[in-house]
This record gives C-alpha cells, sequence and structure tokens, in this order.
C-alpha cells in the first residue's frame, strides 16, 4: 500500500463509518446594543474575518456536523482548542451511537495541522496507541467534512471567498453581543486568498464537491472575532452514488485560551494498513 494510499484511505475511514451509520439510522433572539458601521460592507468585513481569528491567537471551538443522506440523519460532535497562528488545534470527536443505542464509539482525538489531519483511537484496525495522518490537501472535501469536523481556521478561510453576503441584524449570542450575517461564498475564490496549506486544502473542495458555493451564517462579536459559523456543503457520496448534505457549525469562545498542540513523532504513526469498512 503506498504512502497516498493510505492517506486517502485513512481519511475515507471515517467518512464510510458516518455514512454506513447514517444509512442506519433513522438562532438567538434579542437586541444587542452594537455599533452596526461594519454592516456597510458585509463581504469586506467577512473576507478579513479569519486575519482577525489569527490577532486573536487561540480560542476554545466546539463542532457539529450534521450529514443527512437517503432520509436519514446523524451527527458528529467535537470541542477543543486552536491555535490560529500555528495553525494547528486538538479536538475530541464523538461518533453517533449505533442505531440501537446499545454500543458507543469511543473518542476519536484528532490534531488538526496545516495540510494534515492525525487521528488516533480511529479504530479500523489501526493499534490503539498509534496515529494515523491524513494528507488534506489529497482528499476530495479537503477534510471540510472528512474528519467528522471541519478544522476552524479552514471554515474562517472560506469567508475569504465571500461573493455575496448581507447584514442580518444584531442579536446575543451566549451571553456575547453579536452581529449574524449570511452569505454565500465559492470554494475557488476562498483557495486563492487562503493562508499555506489551507490553499490546497480549499481548492480540493472546490472540485470534489458538487458545487463550489457555500450558503453560511456567521456571527461576529464587536471586535470582528467569529463566535459562530455555519456552512451548508453538498458532496457526492461515491459509495452510493448519491449526494449528501452537510451542515457543519463551529461555535468560538475563550479567546486566548491556552492551546499547546504538539503533534505526534514518526515512530507513532501507523504505516500499516487500514481497514475499509
Amino acid at each position: 500500500m503506498t504512502e497516498r494510499q493510505q492517506r486517502q484511505a485513512g481519511g475515507s475511514v471515517l467518512v464510510a463509518a458516518v455514512l454506513m451509520a447514517c444509512a442506519c439510522a433513522t438562532g438567538c433572539s434579542g437586541s444587542a446594543a452594537l455599533d452596526d458601521s461594519r454592516a456597510a460592507d458585509p463581504v469586506g468585513t467577512l473576507r478579513r474575518a479569519a486575519d482577525t481569528l489569527v490577532d486573536a491567537g487561540s480560542s476554545k471551538a466546539r463542532t457539529s456536523m450534521e450529514m443527512a443522506t437517503g432520509g436519514t440523519r446523524v451527527t458528529i460532535r467535537g470541542e477543543g482548542v486552536y491555535d490560529y497562528r500555528g495553525r494547528l488545534g486538538r479536538l475530541k470527536v464523538m461518533l453517533p451511537q449505533d442505531p440501537a443505542g446499545t454500543s458507543e464509539h469511543r473518542p476519536i482525538t484528532e490534531l488538526l495541522a496545516p495540510g494534515a489531519l492525525f487521528m488516533k483511537n480511529r479504530g479500523a484496525g489501526v493499534p490503539a496507541d498509534k496515529w494515523v495522518r491524513v494528507d488534506t490537501t489529497a482528499l476530495s472535501d479537503g477534510n471540510l467534512v472528512t474528519g467528522g469536523a471541519t478544522d476552524p481556521f479552514a471554515a474562517a478561510e472560506v469567508l475569504r471567498g465571500t461573493r455575496s453576503a448581507r447584514y442580518v441584524g444584531a442579536t446575543e449570542l451566549a451571553g456575547t453581543e453579536v452581529r449574524h450575517y449570511r452569505g454565500t461564498a465559492d470554494l475557488a475564490d476562498a483557495a486563492k486568498g487562503a493562508a499555506g496549506a489551507n490553499q490546497g486544502v480549499l481548492a480540493a473542495a472546490a472540485k470534489g464537491f458538487a458545487t463550489a458555493a457555500v450558503p453560511f451564517d456567521v456571527y461576529l462579536d464587536d471586535q470582528g472575532r467569529i463566535r459562530k459559523i455555519r456552512h451548508r456543503f453538498s458532496f457526492v457520496n461515491g459509495q452510493r452514488h448519491g449526494t449528501v448534505a452537510v451542515a457543519s457549525t463551529t461555535l468560538l469562545f475563550d479567546f486566548g485560551a491556552a492551546a499547546d498542540v504538539r503533534l505526534p513523532a514518526a515512530r507513532d504513526i501507523y504505516a500499516g494498513k487500514i481497514a475499509e469498512g
């Protein structure tokens, strides 16, 4: 098995597991006293949102990914931290329960790095103490979906491709006053303005998704930092020859939180064959 095949297989396993579970399974309101001067240029404001996160340094994150196919829906949740300057993150990702609810999947630890995804407790024949490394630039979705959680910085960089947007209004989110924007981004445009490895990641997604147009809702605080972003992706499920609708939501909070993320040593990365099912 070549290294590239191993990376692609590592990424495909999680999507396959989620789609299998899916096949078997059956806004805030309020008034916020904010200065709305940024509402005059929503497209420009959103295209700069990723840079604002870099200025913030780090944060905690919660993720939720809903997949719908064949009339069924599953949700994958994650929680962790992200270093926007180092482009490194750590998430604990929980797969949904089996349909009968009798068995639980072990949490998967994911490390997010430029151009790479590392997964531990992955199963599929991988020893419990080993990591699987996936080249995210080789994935047809750029790891916006494969890992079960969208990389928080990649989620922000999608906004660099904002084509159209409008200011919906001021509201409150978890006790924080925010501005709500709604619009559509183009993944190919986002790739052109993305930082480093995210150029390849978003370019791959632009080619691999059913459409490069990504509708979104995003909530910014009074410093322009993303507090919540929800994307709606659509990709073709090669296994069942159908289109899968994905809603990916990322919540960012506790800016400046410690985010010491260390990538695994080469000896701790699994080099064997990964089961496909």
